[in-house]
């Protein structure tokens, strides 16, 4: 049986990401959201085959999500649909609804099947606590876990019911926990802010990151390739992997986005402290585990980046929608 795996939250901007991937891997794979819409894998891959197999449904929909693994036999999922810190912050039951009983129904659902082989979910960095809750030093993944928001609480708890899983069905799963991922199509969440700096450079308007302090960065393309690997991977565990990126100070992207784009030296600023989690991880684990992990320097990153949000106002579908808010 050929390989085919079910992408969740493939509407959102990293689905996008992993779609592109799988397209230019040639892999089978069927895209499962509540929204049909892919207008993020519009602007990270504009000419990608327009046939794609998508299926509507709940995250929470345990029934439709057993029906759409078993009609597709699918071997491998990549686990994405989610709600973020802000919306799980304004409504914790609607956020763990989504966020833990929705992971439980991929769970259940892969067990059910009968034919998943692979599990790969996002987790968070968010699962770490801040700075002064470690000692000096990467932080690795085994280090106590700390979260400060409901979000992390959730993403925690789904560590912890994979390794269950695991125990008592034998359920393989890798768990990745990315923290500020940029690339083009971002536009949710206060992480999207570096990438909305990068957009704000190409349309000359100022624009205010909502955070300082140091972050890690991390290239959307590069996140996309490990979860893809990861959901490849047959080897039989319940792992779960920091991932690190570039540990910059904020005031170090605003000078490498201004390098590259001179009109906007002097337009990009920052507002309030540090985000409350520690961003210097560890990810030497997930490098041994997988050796080929691509990574992209930061400033290579950046520039990609803005050729594709110049690349789409020359094509007039540069949407600045998120700029506005």
């Amino acid at each position: 049986m050929a390989d085919c795996v079910l992408v969740t939250g493939s509407s959102g901007f990293l689905g996008a990401w992993i779609v592109k991937d799988l397209i230019e891997r040639g892999l089978n794979f069927v895209l499962l959201d509540r929204d049909a819409d892919l207008r993020r894998l519009g602007e990270v891959m504009p000419n990608h085959p327009p046939d794609l197999t998508t299926v509507t449904a709940e995250i929470t929909d345990l029934a439709a999500i057993t029906a759409c693994m078993r009609q597709h036999e699918i071997t491998s999922v990549i686990h994405l649909a989610g709600l973020q810190i802000p919306a799980c912050r304004s409504d914790p039951m609607k956020g763990a609804e989504v966020n833990v009983a929705g992971t439980l129904a991929v769970f259940e659902a892969a067990r059910q099947a009968g034919t998943v082989k692979q599990i790969a979910y996002a987790s968070s960095a968010a699962v770490i606590g801040p700075e002064e809750s470690y000692p000096p030093g990467p932080i690795p993944n085994d280090a106590p876990l700390y979260p400060a928001t409901h979000y992390g609480v959730f993403k925690q708890c789904n560590e912890g019911n994979a390794k269950i899983y695991f125990q008592d069905h034998g359920m393989s799963s890798i768990g990745l926990r990315p923290w500020t991922v940029y690339g083009a199509g971002r536009d949710q969440g206060v992480t999207s802010d570096a990438t909305r700096a990068i957009k704000s450079a190409v349309v000359d308007r100022p624009f205010t990151i909502r955070y300082a302090g140091r972050n890690a960065l991390q290239f959307a393309g590069d996140v996309a390739a490990a979860f893809v690997l990861a959901a490849l991977d047959r080897r039989n565990v319940a792992a779960t992997f920091n991932l690190r990126g570039d540990v910059v100070e904020m005031t170090k992207f605003i000078s490498l986005v201004e390098e590259l784009q001179p009109s906007a030296k002097g337009r990009i600023q920052l507002s309030g402290g540090p985000i409350p989690v520690a961003c210097d991880l560890d990810d030497s684990e997930l490098r041994r585990f997988f050796p080929n992990l691509p990574q992209t320097p930061l400033r290579e990153g950046i520039l990609r980046t803005l050729e594709a949000f110049e690349a789409q106002r020359a094509a007039g579908r540069l949407s600045t929608h998120d700029l506005d808010e």
